[in-house]
């Protein structure tokens, strides 16, 4: 399949992530998709602009794709690793308030706990 290996910068989100993660809707389809739970929670990456390009192909062939009940947004989601180490996905949600340049990953994990991230350090993302 396609591969890319990005770095980009943690940074806080307004915690509508954890919001949406943790519908049950969500939470089932991804458990079943994906073999995991995520944690409540995701964790924004701010690529730089070369790569919005990649990244809005990337966006539009993705076939991975759950669509919720009514009253929330169909969530598209690709699997990557995070910093070569912990397996999770990236997910584009279908009503961001986010700019393209950001990427929510997703894990089993609470991964600023678990990798001990604060903002502006620097990971990597592979998909």
């Amino acid at each position: 399949g396609y591969f890319m290996k990005i770095d980009g910068e943690v940074k806080s989100g307004l915690g509508k992530g954890s919001y949406f993660m943790s519908q049950e809707f969500y939470s089932n389809e991804f458990r079943k998709n994906l073999g995991f739970v995520p944690f409540p929670g995701t964790l924004n990456v701010v690529v730089s602009d070369e790569y919005l390009d990649e990244i809005n192909e990337i966006k539009d062939n993705c076939q991975n794709i759950i669509k919720p009940d009514e009253g929330f947004g169909a969530v598209k989601y690709i699997e990557a690793v995070l910093n070569d180490e912990i397996n999770g996905a990236i997910v584009f949600p279908a009503k961001t308030v986010h700019d393209v340049n950001y990427l929510e990953f997703i894990a089993e994990v609470g991964l600023r706990d678990e990798l001990d991230l604060e903002d502006g350090d620097i990971v990597s993302l592979e998909f």
